[in-house]
């Protein structure tokens, strides 16, 4: 397949998936949009890796978890007695080889993946740790369809390249010389990774003490100076309690955008676990208004774009067996805040 000049990432992604699915070279499982796709061949195409030198090479190996690379890590596997060990800051691991899932790679070793920026953020976190260098070969396996032209404008400093592409059809050494990321870019780390990657936490702590900016993708300075009138963050104001000045205004007066609305919360939930929930996705609210009886929530926010923020957060939130809704309750009428109306607030898109 062949790039078109004058797009984007997702332009490159979408037209991938699209025609995987339309030729039905995808695999299980399926769809494949929105994932690092499997195609029929994956397997064979993993295969390959063994007449690569520096898989013979190889001692300590890291393999993403994607399904087209599943046949390298049964490949891996073979002899191995530790594997899957959680790995701590202070190890002194060296990897060998970095195998990782891609969505479309360039014969230059330009790598597009999902979008969620995961890969290359392992690498830059093993990279950080001293676990790799600039010398440490990268490996993707795709089909053929997903080697195209990538324009070098998309590529930006955190984005891993790659050594070699491996093809049901072909071995490409790419050669590439464009350097390999040298630790985390914070400002494209997202609180909702940082909630996923307990290990992330602890290297922001460290980075942080040694005077680097870890300031995050969607995080702001905190707020100087409150209102008087304002509760501590994480306080709940119940229906019935006399609502904070700030919180109130006239009747049919909408709801300031500073507030996330939080629905389809599962019957008996209790307000402390939607908190914890919260702190783990790096939320934190300046209040909670609990309408547990309704199956819902306000959560209030210093500004719009704190509220903003915390929305992308918060998107795929589960707790039990339910997906909560969250939106914003721009157009959610004040009565309803106060528990007056049992109606759900109309997202603002």
């Amino acid at each position: 397949m062949e790039s078109r000049a004058g797009i984007s990432k997702q332009d490159i992604r979408e037209q991938i998936w699209d025609y995987m699915e339309s030729q039905n070279i995808a695999d299980f499982p399926r769809p494949v949009h929105h994932r690092i796709p499997n195609f029929k061949g994956s397997y064979l195409a993993c295969q390959s890796i063994k007449d690569l030198g520096v898989f013979a090479r190889t001692q300590e190996v890291k393999v993403d978890p994607d399904k087209p690379l599943e046949g390298v890590r049964l490949l891996a596997l073979q002899g191995v007695r530790d594997y899957s060990v959680p790995v701590g800051l202070d190890a002194k691991v060296l990897v060998d080889l970095v195998v990782v899932g891609s969505v479309a790679v360039s014969e230059k070793g330009w790598r597009i993946g999902k979008g969620e920026g995961y890969a290359d953020l392992e690498y830059a976190m093993m990279a950080s740790m001293g676990a790799v260098s600039q010398g440490t070969p990268v490996v993707t396996i795709v089909h053929d369809c997903q080697v195209v032209d990538i324009p070098e404008a998309l590529l930006e400093d955190h984005d891993l390249t790659v050594d070699y592409i491996l093809t049901p059809t072909r071995v490409i050494t790419t050669g590439c010389e464009r350097p390999k990321p040298t630790g985390i870019t914070w400002s494209k780390v997202s609180c909702a990774m940082m909630g996923r990657i307990p290990v992330l936490r602890s290297l922001r702590s460290r980075e942080k003490q040694a005077g680097r900016d870890v300031t995050l993708q969607d995080e702001r300075p905190p707020l100087e100076a409150r209102s008087q009138h304002a509760a501590p963050p994480g306080a709940v104001r119940r229906p019935g309690d006399p609502a904070p000045p700030e919180a109130s205004s006239p009747r049919g007066e909408d709801v300031p955008s500073d507030t996330v609305y939080v629905g389809n919360l599962p019957r008996d939930t209790r307000v402390s676990e939607l908190k914890r929930a919260l702190r783990e996705r790096g939320a934190a609210p300046l209040r909670l208004t609990w309408q547990g009886p309704q199956h819902r929530a306000f959560l209030h926010f210093q500004d719009p774009a704190a509220a903003q923020q915390a929305l992308s957060c918060l998107q795929g939130l589960h707790l039990g067996a339910n997906t909560l809704k969250v939106a914003l309750a721009r157009q959610q009428r004040a009565s309803d805040l106060a528990g007056g109306h049992a109606r759900e607030p109309h997202p603002d898109h």
